[in-house]
C-alpha cells in the first residue's frame, strides 16, 4: 500500500505531452497505459465521426478516437509520426490518435493556471494551462475525466472486449 502511494506521488504533476496541429497538449501520465504507432483500424458503423473504429492490440479490442476530429480540427492523413496514446478512462481502454508524442514533462501545480474563460462547452476538456520554462510556451492540460461523456464511455465499453476489462496495468506499470 505504501509502495503504491509512493509510486502515485512520483507520477504526480507528470504529463505526457503531445501535439495536435501546432498546439501542445498534456495528459496525466497516471492514465496513460502505453504509446503505440498507428495500427490498422476497423471502422464501426453508426458511431460519431471522431470515433475512427477499433484496433486489435495484442488480442485486446480497443476503440480509437481521432483527437483532431474530437477537437473540431482539420482532419489530416496519418503519417509515421502519428501515434495512439492508449489511456484507461473509467475502467475502459481508449486509444487517442494524435499527431505526435513530445515527452513526459513535470509541470508543478504552481505553473498551472486555469483555462481561459470561454463558453463552458469549449473548455470542458481543458483543466488548466501549464507554463513551460522555455519562455512563452504553454501546454493545454486535458481533463481526462471530462474528455468523454458518460454516453461515450458506455459506447467505448460496448466496443471494447468485455472479458478483457483492464485489471490495473500489465507488466507492473505503464509501458512507455
Amino acid at each position: 500500500m505504501e509502495e503504491e502511494l509512493q509510486e502515485e506521488d512520483t507520477q504526480r504533476d507528470k504529463y505526457l505531452t503531445f501535439t495536435l496541429e501546432d498546439e501542445l497538449y498534456g495528459i496525466d501520465i497516471r492514465v496513460v497505459i502505453e504509446i503505440i504507432g498507428i495500427l490498422p483500424i476497423t471502422a464501426v458503423p453508426e458511431v460519431p465521426e471522431y470515433v475512427k473504429g477499433i484496433i486489435n492490440l495484442r488480442g485486446k479490442i480497443i476503440p480509437v478516437v481521432d483527437m483532431r476530429l474530437r477537437f473540431h480540427r482539420t482532419p489530416r492523413a496519418y503519417t509515421d509520426r502519428t501515434c495512439v496514446i492508449v489511456i484507461e478512462a473509467d475502467g475502459v481502454l481508449v486509444g487517442l490518435i494524435i499527431d505526435g508524442v513530445s515527452e513526459v514533462r513535470d509541470i508543478p501545480e504552481a505553473q498551472v493556471v486555469p483555462p481561459p474563460k470561454l463558453k463552458a462547452a469549449q473548455n470542458r476538456y481543458i483543466k488548466g494551462v501549464g507554463r513551460l520554462d522555455e519562455g512563452s510556451k504553454v501546454v493545454l492540460l486535458l481533463d481526462w475525466e471530462k474528455l468523454f461523456s458518460k454516453e461515450e464511455n458506455e459506447l467505448f465499453e460496448s466496443m471494447a472486449d468485455e472479458d478483457e476489462a483492464p485489471q490495473g496495468t500489465e507488466n507492473g506499470g505503464t509501458d512507455k
